[in-house]
């Protein structure tokens, strides 16, 4: 066995310097464009491949939104790598000295620091290894990157428009729209661009299409009455200002557009049921029906005052995030209703009402009891990480008045 193990390794000393060598003995040109090159013929194909799944149903257009970012920042960090243009020609002497030291050096560090028994694996040593992924830290440090590129250069709307969808991808929303709006400003009234900037805009305003986001969806819709995303986010526009039926008509156009059974139909249709059942009587063949008044549907609103424990205060700042919103105690996280504020806001009182919902189907009136909670959040991300910190109501009656009391006190592990 030591024997065939020093076979190996002459081998494997053999095959390195059959690699190493050869290079230092020929000058060799490698251009930074190749590299470039390269990267854009594979980001432009696996961005095809992206299209073709969102036109099949295969992905949602989140999905197909998120994926295209992570794309796009990839390649946006590949192309900022530059490379050397040439091998220098007088590096050959180093091709002797290699060819002695390598062995040696490789033969000094095993003696000190190795052992042939290790050529016997361990049931450790038998473990799959993960494959690294990159992290939220790697993900800031891109958008970061890019966030600098465009402080020197403004004028590129291209960049605003990825810094844009980066911050999506990052849940930082006002960042988001910021961005979206130089986009929108030096490209003037294109779908995507305007799509986009509205979609952000809601999500900053705790999911309210009400205003500015509404306005940019109708103008697309205005100019393209068969855009996708236009009509899926017209109709959510309709449904939370009360004009059921008219957000009816513009989801029953979308079901039409979409792939027959893709997921994408089937959620469009589940919504859409929901929505139909909110008009008093149905709507029929997309004819109008009145709006529920409050007389017919008593509204809901749920009083909530929030304060931070004394031994908390320390561990946060004036301008970190906190989200107050209401769940269902089973089934679905998707907060019922929000509100986004700070920590210099605290204590305060706020109120959570179906004006509130992120999604139609999803809000207070829809459930006799809900979950109330508090989150400081130190990233500003809508999603709970570890660090974060909460307090919570664990049951809380939808039709009680009374002010329902909530202190973080507590750290989200």
């Amino acid at each position: 066995m030591i024997t065939l193990f020093w076979l190996l390794v002459g081998l494997l000393i053999l095959i390195a310097l059959a690699i190493i060598l050869p290079p230092l003995w020929r000058q060799r040109t490698v251009l930074a464009a190749d590299m470039d090159t390269r990267n854009i013929v594979i980001a432009k194909t696996r961005l095809a491949e992206l299209k073709d799944q969102l036109q099949s149903g295969a992905l949602t257009q989140a999905q197909y939104e998120d994926q295209r970012t992570e794309l796009e920042l990839a390649l946006a960090d590949d192309l900022d790598i530059t490379t050397a243009n040439a091998t220098p020609a007088q590096g050959r002497w180093l091709a002797y000295v290699l060819a002695m030291l390598l062995p040696l050096s490789a033969l000094a560090l095993y003696a000190g620091l190795g052992t042939y028994q290790a050529i016997t694996p361990t049931p450790e040593m038998l473990g799959a290894a993960q494959p690294a992924t990159p992290n939220v830290e790697d993900i800031n440090k891109m958008v970061a990157k890019l966030a600098g590129r465009m402080k020197t250069n403004p004028t590129d709307a291209e960049g605003w428009t990825m810094l844009g969808k980066s911050y999506k991808y990052l849940q930082q929303f006002p960042k988001a729209a910021d961005a979206f709006a130089k986009a929108y400003a030096l490209l003037g009234e294109q779908s995507e661009i305007m799509l986009l900037y509205a979609d952000a805009l809601a999500f900053a305003n705790n999911e309210q299409m009400a205003g500015k986001p509404a306005e940019l969806v109708f103008k697309v819709l205005a100019h393209e009455p068969d855009n996708i995303t236009a009509l899926w986010y017209g109709g959510m526009a309709k449904a939370q200002t009360g004009e059921a039926a008219e957000g009816v008509k513009l989801w029953r156009k979308l079901l039409t557009l979409l792939p027959p059974d893709s997921p994408a139909q089937q959620e469009v249709k589940t919504l859409l049921s929901k929505l139909e059942a909110a008009a008093p009587g149905g709507v029929a063949g997309g004819a109008p029906t009145e709006t529920v008044t409050a007389a017919q549907a008593p509204p809901i609103a749920l009083e909530i005052q929030v304060s931070l424990a004394p031994e908390l205060q320390a561990s946060v700042t004036p301008n970190d995030t906190v989200f107050i919103y209401a769940q269902a105690l089973t089934g679905s996280r998707v907060p019922l209703a929000i509100i986004r504020k700070q920590v210099s806001d605290l204590p305060l009182t706020v109120t959570l009402t179906d004006a509130l919902a992120m999604m139609p189907n999803m809000k207070l009136s829809n459930f006799a009891d809900v979950k109330l909670l508090a989150r400081v959040s130190k990233s500003g991300n809508a999603m709970s990480q570890p660090g974060d910190l909460i307090g919570t109501v664990e049951s809380a009656a939808t039709s009680d008045k009374n002010n329902h009391a909530i202190v973080i006190n507590s750290q989200v592990k």
